[in-house]
């Protein structure tokens, strides 16, 4: 049996703020060959996640947040933004949020913490292939290169605007 408790959630949470991409996870799978794919993913409010989308792999992912606040950002093709879905445990306002949701292979996606501690339940159906992760999107930049703290400051500043028209975040 496992057991996921505070002190469980608050290590990951220290893990993914030590590491130099902002987010950890941890995978409660016992291999890649199991047939359901599980992991909690610490990701903190710097953190690049290179959009991408599950074609190659083509299988559901279900993301469920477990603590703080995210938000799904999908795109089209050309990298053009087509909707922003704020997920998470958002204990600031009494909107509702979603609290998870599941994304489809064709779906170009990324998500974006808002707020430190943010960690969520990923599950997908296996086995899974370690040299097919994820299709990288060609217009956004490469994790690591100079390109993403410009593209991050600009997609901030769009989840901004657009969380506050809806009266997303504190509002």
């Amino acid at each position: 049996m496992k057991i996921f408790n505070t002190d469980f959630l608050e290590n990951l949470t220290e893990r993914a703020n030590n590491s130099p991409r902002k987010r950890i996870h941890e995978n409660l799978h016992f291999d890649y060959s199991d047939s359901c794919q599980r992991l909690f993913n610490a990701i903190e409010p710097n953190s690049y996640i290179q959009p991408h989308r599950h074609l190659t792999d083509s299988k559901v992912e279900l993301l469920i947040a477990v603590r703080g606040s995210m938000v799904f950002v999908t795109f089209d093709d050309d990298g053009k933004i087509l909707e922003v879905i704020p997920f998470g445990i958002n204990l600031r306002n009494s909107k509702p949020w979603a609290i998870g949701l599941e994304v489809y292979p064709e779906k170009w996606h990324t998500v974006v913490a808002l707020e430190p501690g943010s960690i969520l339940l990923e599950v997908k159906a296996g086995p899974f292939d370690p040299s097919q992760p994820k299709d990288l999107a060609p217009w956004a930049p490469i994790e690591g290169s100079e390109n993403v703290r410009n593209y991050m400051r600009n997609l901030m500043g769009y989840l901004e605007k657009v969380l506050k028209y809806k009266c997303f975040n504190n509002c």
